[in-house]
């Protein structure tokens, strides 16, 4: 089964490469399973997990949330999410968001990935006050290091120890603030969407999010109603289109994510909550 799925899968990397731009981005995969962020849902949270000042009212310090990534319809590996507490920054509170994606033993033979974000963000605005980003993909390898600042308008962004001083629009998210923000949103009301500022690797982007509709879905504890999301990713090369991805979220309070969907040139990455 295992040489199976190398052969399915090298045949899609080779395919990708041939009809896209660029490589396959597995940097991607932090804001894909950042969709999913952390609720304080018992049957899906940390039971180690508390309230305390540096907590919303989806996710809370302590919290850990572990995703099984899928690839044409194989295991291809594990993305991991944490919130962590951190010292304050200029008397704000803050939150330390951690993410990590390692490919499976299968993929890792001939395409190893072991990537992870940490990023520091004010606890009540949850924009950013300072991202390090570490890829690991195949061959390649970027270390990030970008400081924001705010006041100013601007970030001082680091590549592979190349820095430059760059403008960013006001409340500028980075990969990972920008989906726990949409998540802390009081309300989500079908037919709405938000926009909101990226910056990524020394460039600015708008992602805009849509509230689809609500259907059912297959959770941790059985079929529960979903809201489905639409959230339309701006970067060329490896998704089709404009990027488009979908994730559902449980239909209450909690918004427990359950599932992320995004088609590619061949096939669809998967990524569902396993605990």
């Amino acid at each position: 089964m295992g040489e199976a799925f190398a052969g399915k899968v090298t045949t899609g990397l080779r395919s990708l490469h041939r009809r896209a731009r660029r490589p396959t981005r597995w940097w991607l995969v932090p804001i894909l399973i950042g969709l999913f962020l952390c609720p304080v849902d018992c049957a899906y949270s940390d039971p180690n997990a508390r309230e305390d000042p540096t907590s919303s009212g989806h996710f809370a310090t302590g919290e850990r949330l572990t995703y099984a990534l899928t690839f044409l319809g194989m295991r291809a590996g594990t993305a991991v999410m944490e919130v962590q507490e951190t010292a304050p920054i200029a008397d704000h509170a803050t939150l330390k968001l951690i993410t990590t994606a390692k490919s499976s033993s299968t993929v890792t033979k001939f395409y190893p990935v072991d990537n992870r974000v940490e990023s520091i963000v004010d606890a009540e605005s949850l924009t950013p006050f300072h991202l390090v980003f570490t890829r690991r993909e195949g061959k390649k390898k970027n270390d990030f290091d970008v400081t924001f600042h705010h006041a100013e308008g601007t970030v001082l962004s680091i590549k592979d120890g190349v820095s430059e001083t760059l403008t960013i629009p006001p409340g500028t998210h980075d990969l990972i603030s920008c989906l726990y923000y949409i998540r802390s949103l009081p309300s989500i009301q079908l037919g709405s969407s938000v926009v909101l500022n990226l910056h990524h690797d020394k460039k600015n982007y708008r992602v805009e999010v849509r509230a689809e509709g609500v259907e059912k879905v297959q959770g941790l504890r059985g079929e529960v109603e979903a809201i489905r999301l639409l959230v339309i990713m701006p970067f060329q090369g490896l998704f089709l289109n404009e990027g488009n991805i979908r994730v559902w979220l449980t239909n209450d309070a909690q918004r427990v994510p359950l599932m992320m969907k995004a088609k590619i040139i061949i096939g669809s990455v998967v990524a569902r909550l396993i605990r």
